[in-house]
C-alpha cells in the first residue's frame, strides 16, 4: 500500500483554497483544511456587503460544498489554538488535534489599532463577514433611529467615519457616501440627510499612497464628488461610543467608526513559535517554507513573502491565490522526487473602486495606469478569476457587476429591506435539481 501524504491547510481564504484545490487533483495526498468559520469569504467584496450592494451569501462559500467532488478534501470547521511546527500538529479550540506531513498555515490577517485607546473597542474593522454585516446592521440602525427621533442626528448618528486611506478605507468611504447621500433619502424621504457626513481619516497626506500622483488626484476629487470628507495628515487619538478624537485636538461625534487603518497577522501566528517579521507576519524563504522547517508553509496575508527584489509582497488576493497554487506545486514535486521552485508572483497590480463608475488601477509589473471604466474592467478582470477560484460562475458575476456599474444608485434600497437582507444578489450556477448552492 501506498503511503499518503497528508496536509493540514489552516485557513480557507485565497491562499489555503488555491492551495487545497491543487493539491485534490493528486491522489497521493490527503488534505485537511481547517477554518474557523467553515466557508471561504470573498474579502474584496466585504465593504459591498457593509454598504447593501450584496447579500452575505452572495460572498459566502461553504467548504464542504466548495470540496464535494473531491473526497481526499476534508473541511473542518474549528478554530487553531495552537501549533507545533516541529510536530507538524495542530490544536483546536474544541480539544482535537490534528498531525500532519506537511503543515500550511494560511490563517490571514486581523485589524491593526495601533494601540489607539478604545479602537478595538469601538470601532468596527473591514475583514470579515462578520464584520461587514455589523457595518450595514448599524447603519440601518442608525438611520431608522434617527428617523424616529431626527434631533439625534445632532449628537452624530449621521455621521459616519472611515479610518485609513489605503483601497479598503478608500472603497467603503465611497461606497457609504453614495449610500447615505443616494439611497437613503428614497429610503427615508421625509428625513432631512443633508447633514450625513461621511469622513474618512488618515495620517497620510494622501490617499492610496500605493498608487501613482495621478491616482491620488483622481481619488480625492471622486471622493468630494460624492460628498466624502477628507481629514489627512491627521491621527486618531481616540475612540469612544460617541466621538473619535484626531491628532490635532479636534472631535468628531459620530456612532459608527469602520477601521480600515492597516493589518497584522491573524493571531495563530504570534502562537506558532515561528520566526516573525514585520506586521507579525511569518517570514518565508524563496519557496514558502519556513526557515529551519522544511514541511512548514506559511502563505498570503500570514507570511511576509519575497518578491523578485527581496522586498515582501503586498497582501493581495492574487499574491495569496498564487502562493496558495505555487505551494501545492512544490508539495507534489517533493512527493515526485523534484527540486521545490521559488516563488515567481505574476504581478496583476492594484487596484480600487471609489464607487459607481469609478476606479483607479495600475496594472502589470510597469504599473500602466488607468481610470474610469477601463479601470473598471482591469478590477472585474482580477476578481473574476478570484471568484473563480471559489467555484463561482462567472455569467452572474460579470451581470452583477455590469448592473452595479450602470445602475442609478438608488436600486440598493431593495437589500435594506429586512425581509431581502440575506437574499442573495448574485445568482450561482444551479444544480439539477433547481437549487442553488455556492461551490
Amino acid at each position: 500500500m501506498v503511503d499518503l501524504t497528508q496536509v493540514v491547510i489552516i485557513g480557507a481564504g485565497f491562499a489555503g483554497v488555491a492551495c487545497a484545490r491543487r493539491l485534490a487533483t493528486d491522489p497521493r495526498v490527503r488534505v485537511t483544511i481547517v477554518d474557523r468559520n467553515g466557508y471561504h469569504q470573498f474579502q474584496p467584496l466585504l465593504y459591498q456587503i457593509a454598504t447593501a450592494e450584496l447579500a452575505p451569501r452572495d460572498i459566502r462559500f461553504d467548504l464542504d460544498a466548495m470540496f464535494t467532488r473531491h473526497a481526499t478534501v476534508q473541511a473542518r470547521t474549528g478554530e487553531v489554538v495552537e501549533i507545533d511546527p516541529r510536530a507538524r500538529s495542530v490544536r483546536l479550540a474544541d480539544g482535537g488535534t490534528l498531525t500532519a506531513d506537511v503543515l500550511v498555515l494560511g490563517a490571514g490577517a486581523q485589524p491593526n489599532f495601533f494601540h489607539t485607546p478604545g479602537a478595538e473597542q469601538h470601532a468596527v474593522p473591514l475583514y470579515s463577514l462578520g464584520d461587514a454585516e455589523r457595518v450595514r446592521g448599524r447603519i440601518l440602525e442608525l438611520f431608522r433611529d434617527t428617523a424616529a427621533k431626527p434631533e439625534l442626528a445632532e449628537d452624530g448618528t449621521l455621521t459616519f467615519v472611515v479610518v485609513g486611506g489605503g483601497p479598503t478605507g478608500v472603497e467603503t468611504a465611497g461606497a457609504l457616501a453614495e449610500i447615505v447621500h443616494d439611497v437613503m433619502p428614497h429610503v427615508y424621504p421625509h428625513l432631512a440627510i443633508a447633514g450625513a457626513r461621511v469622513v474618512l481619516v488618515d495620517l497620510g497626506h494622501t490617499v492610496l499612497t500605493a498608487f501613482s500622483d495621478d491616482a491620488h488626484s483622481y481619488a480625492v476629487e471622486q471622493l468630494r464628488r460624492r460628498g466624502v470628507e477628507l481629514r489627512l495628515g491627521v491621527s486618531v487619538k481616540e475612540v469612544t461610543p460617541e466621538e473619535v478624537t484626531l491628532g490635532d485636538g479636534s472631535r468628531i461625534r459620530t456612532r459608527l467608526v469602520v477601521w480600515g487603518g492597516g493589518q497584522m497577522a491573524a493571531p495563530v501566528a504570534f502562537r506558532s513559535g515561528l520566526p516573525q517579521g514585520r506586521g507579525g507576519r511569518i517570514d518565508v524563504r524563496p519557496d514558502l517554507t519556513v526557515p529551519g522547517f522544511e514541511n512548514v508553509y506559511a502563505l498570503g496575508d500570514v507570511a511576509n513573502i519575497p518578491g523578485a527584489d527581496g522586498e515582501a509582497l503586498p497582501q493581495l488576493g492574487s499574491v495569496a491565490q498564487q502562493a496558495g497554487d505555487w505551494a501545492a506545486g512544490n508539495i507534489i514535486a517533493d512527493l515526485e522526487g523534484g527540486q521545490r521552485q521559488p516563488f515567481h508572483y505574476r504581478d496583476k497590480g492594484i487596484m480600487a473602486m471609489i464607487g459607481r463608475k469609478a476606479a483607479v488601477a495600475e496594472i502589470g509589473p510597469h504599473r500602466h495606469e488607468l481610470k474610469g471604466r477601463f479601470a473598471f474592467a482591469a478590477w472585474l478582470g482580477v476578481h473574476a478569476q478570484l471568484l473563480a477560484n471559489a467555484g463561482a460562475e462567472m455569467r452572474a458575476f460579470v451581470s452583477w457587476l455590469d448592473d452595479f456599474y450602470v445602475r442609478p444608485a438608488h436600486r440598493s434600497a431593495e437589500l435594506l429591506d429586512p425581509a431581502t437582507i440575506d437574499r442573495p444578489r448574485i445568482r450561482w450556477e444551479g444544480t439539477h435539481d433547481g437549487t442553488e448552492h455556492t461551490g
